[in-house]
């Protein structure tokens, strides 16, 4: 078929509002997360970094924004908020780990028509307060309430939850979980807060930790929030010589966690699979921005599971992929 100069014209054009329209469809999605010195950020990471390449595909990018310390975890949580607002993002993923610190920047972006999503921190509630359009990650009153009654049904009726964050929301919810559950089962338990400077301070969690078993030996049960302080937690009970008559947990998963439950030196850790978080958090919002999407399921659950001497072969064999 021969096309004449305004026929080609016409279809030039045409391709051109194609082209822009493909454009302004793409989706420029932020995430906000942890340190990268963590594994647990890492798996966070490597999630992000499988959703991208969808994203990609599709002609957005992701950009990941991620905090240096938990000195000031709130405050600096809702600064990086405002830098993807700053920086043009059309959707952010963020967890919502101190809401009095950050709601007012993540009702900034939703007010600025960004797209968001919690993930990692926050619940269904926080996310229709605050016009998020889901919520990605794990119920962490629920996590914990599921660890207290491990506790309890493999034989500890005295725990310790220790908080190395006092005040972080999703922290605060896991430990208010653990007793509960412990609580329901007819034991007891309590939090114990540490400095949040105390958080990756190894030595100085140990040493809590040696201290209050020391100073209470009917504790049977300890649990840390975070797998990098189950670490310090594992050498803590150890100082006290109480390896094997404490039973100790810890939330999320690292590799020394899980060689020690395969050990049988630590008992038990609470999955919410963080690579799942990011994976889905990423797509569902660039799928939303870019498609108009959205999932009718709210919140998109990924945990918790817990991970001990029952599963851990099966749970090693993904982390030899990197993803858990």
């Amino acid at each position: 078929m021969k096309l004449n100069g305004r026929r080609v014209r016409a279809l030039l054009a045409t391709a051109a509002v194609v082209v822009a329209s493909t454009a302004a469809m793409a989706a420029d999605i932020a995430v906000v997360g942890g340190r990268a010195d963590e594994e647990f950020w890492n798996r966070i990471k490597k999630g992000i970094d499988d959703a991208r390449h969808v994203v990609e595909a599709n002609g957005g990018t992701v950009n990941y924004l991620q905090l240096q310390s938990y000195d000031n975890i709130g405050p600096d949580a809702a600064q990086l908020v405002r830098t993807a607002i700053s920086q043009g993002a059309d959707g952010i993923v963020v967890p919502n780990w101190v809401p009095e610190a950050e709601d007012d920047a993540i009702k900034a972006a939703i007010s600025q028509g960004i797209a968001v999503i919690l993930m990692n921190a926050g619940s269904k509630e926080k996310a229709d307060e605050l016009g998020a359009i889901n919520y990605v990650g794990s119920d962490e009153f629920v996590a914990g309430k599921a660890g207290g009654t491990y506790f309890v049904e493999n034989g500890a009726t005295n725990v310790i939850c220790v908080n190395t964050v006092p005040g972080a929301a999703n922290l605060e919810a896991r430990c208010a979980g653990v007793i509960e559950g412990v609580t329901e089962g007819g034991g007891t338990a309590e939090q114990l807060p540490l400095p949040a400077s105390s958080f990756g301070d190894q030595t100085a969690i140990a040493e809590a930790i040696k201290a209050t078993l020391l100073q209470n030996p009917e504790i049977d049960g300890v649990i840390n929030i975070s797998a990098t302080d189950g670490d310090a937690g594992a050498s803590g009970i150890m100082q006290a010589g109480k390896q094997g008559s404490v039973i100790h947990g810890s939330f999320d998963l690292n590799g020394a966690g899980l060689q020690r439950i395969q050990a049988g030196t630590q008992t038990f850790a609470i999955d919410q699979q963080p690579y799942l978080q990011s994976l889905l958090a990423v797509q569902l919002l660039a799928s939303h921005v870019d498609f108009g999407t959205k999932l009718p399921t709210s919140p998109v659950l990924t945990g918790p599971g817990i991970v001990d001497a029952s599963n851990i072969e099966t749970t090693l064999q993904g982390v030899e992929r990197g993803a858990r």
